[in-house]
């Protein structure tokens, strides 16, 4: 089931407007992407793309949160990465795309036709450097997310995890140790899955950091940070 398509009249009103791949355009070159833009909406659990399918569009992800994940040909499934409100899907020039993209909550995504995308890259200067930008960033996270999973304990992955999200769902880094209060995006599965723990692993350590006062959660999953440069400090990175 498809959701409704949310009330977004204009770029300029987008709540990821000065995040996403339009970031750095010029007014002149809003107009263009609004011509060429649509908006797709997604519910929980629901395929956004399979990997190999053509890749027939490229997206920002405007609210909600996806997965990506790779299958291994014995079954084994591996989620390689988490997308969140602004972040991008898709490579341009490339005909399929090669990881699964599953909607962990209700999502919605700023659509752009492969093909036209790929001409508005050569005509608009803004959004190919800012495309440039954020596969960097991608490149630089990736790396970070290698150190995450081959050396870090268990406590420091759920920290370094749950700071990532708190970071970029708050949209603010907090530098006098404010508090942060966000709604835990995906499952403890999911969090399993992604920081090649067991369930049981991830329902131990958050446990473990509520009952050290580093986090406080419900039944449901508002996640609320005290000092979030605290729980930073659990992430092994800190000196």
């Amino acid at each position: 089931m498809t959701l409704a398509v949310p009330e977004l009249k204009s770029c300029q009103n987008c709540p990821i407007r000065y995040n996403a791949i339009c970031s750095k355009c010029e007014p002149e070159e809003l107009v263009t992407l609004e011509q060429v833009k649509y908006y797709r909406s997604f519910t929980a659990g629901q395929p956004i793309f399979f990997s190999g399918d053509p890749l027939e569009f490229v997206a920002s992800v405007v609210n909600g949160v996806a997965s990506l994940t790779r299958t291994m040909p014995d079954g084994r499934v591996q989620m390689v990465g988490l997308l969140l409100p602004s972040d991008f899907i898709g490579r341009p020039m490339r005909e399929t795309i090669n990881c699964n993209v599953l909607a962990e909550t209700d999502v919605t995504l700023c659509c752009f036709r492969r093909k036209p995308f790929e001409r508005l890259i050569k005509q608009t200067p803004h959004v190919g450097e800012r495309l440039l930008e954020m596969t960097l960033d991608e490149l630089d996270a990736a790396r970070e997310w290698m150190l995450v999973l081959g050396r870090k304990t268990a406590r420091e992955k759920i920290a370094s995890l749950l700071c990532m999200i708190a970071k970029r769902m708050a949209s603010l880094r907090p530098a006098d140790g404010r508090k942060v209060t966000f709604t835990l995006p995906i499952t403890r599965e999911t969090m399993a899955n992604y920081l090649g723990l067991t369930i049981e692993t991830v329902s131990r350590q958050m446990s473990a950091l509520k009952k050290d006062g580093l986090i406080a959660f419900d039944e449901r999953r508002d996640i609320t940070v005290p000092d979030l440069d605290v729980l930073e400090e659990e992430t092994g990175e800190m000196a």
